[in-house]
């Protein structure tokens, strides 16, 4: 049996190798290829995450989870609290890996539209073994919280909480990984270096951990977050103080990051929020028409909540001459499973 691969980050900074643990849940590097027939002014690249995960369910959600989960198994953790909304991929992924850990997990759930997607996300959680707790609201999830710690305490031990997204400083490193990928595949003459990366903003962690990573790698590319969630702070200024907290850690568990062009500026994170529409999980004329060319011009499957609004959002920019001509990656995050 082949052993899994080590991350880029302990092959970039070796002394981490005994400071962060890290769990190989899927097949990496994932693919880059070329965009054709999406219109856009310059060459137009896409990273595929779809295909990332072994388990039941895949996407960038499932790295984050290969630092959170050791992390939680060298602390003893019984049970993971974190929260999402009812088609949460987060949860859903979390559940789905943390059980095969002996973890198990809770999910603190709020009210948004519901379309057959979320309806079918909904009978996967149901399926996933995680206890689900409908609160509604955001409100009434903050309310809740102390009983949430209180009904998931087994013996003495209180649950581990993780936040939105798994957008934690040690899950922003998942992110950090998918952008060294990229530098290599750029050193290898695999696509030239982009001017952008563009991504979806949810709960922040993918923008700031790409944002990071891409410094790492010594490329110059700039994150393009496309914010497709209005319950939270993801400003400029909030995602590179995740990106800093994340080069934090890396410093306290021994890693040398002198050289490495920190903090990073203002610019390396511009966020754009007129693609939201009403409110997360709210559909958009214009992500539906970009989720209906990406399928049938470049064979792309995507979802209305994040990835369809972060395309629409990519090729109005592009359209409007404000993302220049050079080089764009757009990440495809979006990774379904047959249940």
């Amino acid at each position: 049996m082949t052993a899994p691969t080590p991350p880029l980050l302990h092959r970039r900074f070796p002394e981490l190798v005994g400071t962060l643990p890290f769990l190989r849940l899927g097949e990496a590097p994932t693919p880059v290829q070329a965009l054709d027939g999406l219109g856009t002014r310059g060459p137009l690249w896409v990273k595929d995450e779809s295909g990332y995960g072994e388990g039941g369910w895949g996407g960038n959600k499932v790295r984050k989870l290969e630092w959170l989960l050791p992390d939680a198994r060298r602390r003893g953790t019984r049970t993971l609290l974190t929260v999402g909304g009812l088609g949460t991929n987060w949860g859903l992924a979390a559940a789905c890996y943390a059980r095969e850990q002996g973890i198990d997990v809770a999910l603190g759930l709020i009210d948004h539209p519901v379309d057959d997607h979320v309806r079918g996300q909904l009978d996967r959680l149901r399926a996933s073994g995680a206890t689900l707790h409908f609160l509604h609201s955001k409100t009434r999830l903050i309310l809740a919280a102390p009983w949430l710690f209180a009904r998931h305490t087994r013996g003495l031990r209180p649950p581990a909480y993780l936040p939105a997204g798994g957008s934690s400083p040690l899950g922003v490193l998942g992110a950090a990984e998918i952008a060294l990928e990229l530098g290599e595949q750029v050193a290898a003459g695999e696509l030239p270096e982009p001017a952008w990366v563009v991504t979806a903003v949810g709960s922040g962690g993918t923008t700031a951990g790409l944002a990071l990573g891409l410094r790492l790698a010594g490329l110059r590319t700039r994150v393009l977050g496309v914010v497709v969630n209005d319950t939270l702070p993801l400003d400029t200024r909030t995602l590179l103080g995740l990106a800093r907290r994340s080069a934090d850690l890396l410093r306290s568990r021994g890693a040398d990051l002198t050289g490495v062009a920190l903090p990073l500026p203002a610019e390396t994170i511009r966020t754009e929020t007129a693609w939201l529409g009403d409110g997360y999980a709210h559909p958009t004329a214009r992500a539906d028409a970009a989720l209906a060319r990406a399928a049938s011009d470049a064979g792309l499957t995507l979802e209305r909540t994040y990835t369809a609004k972060a395309l629409a959002a990519l090729q109005d920019l592009d359209a409007a001459g404000s993302l220049g001509d050079g080089p764009i990656v757009f990440l495809q995050t979006h990774g379904p499973r047959e249940w």
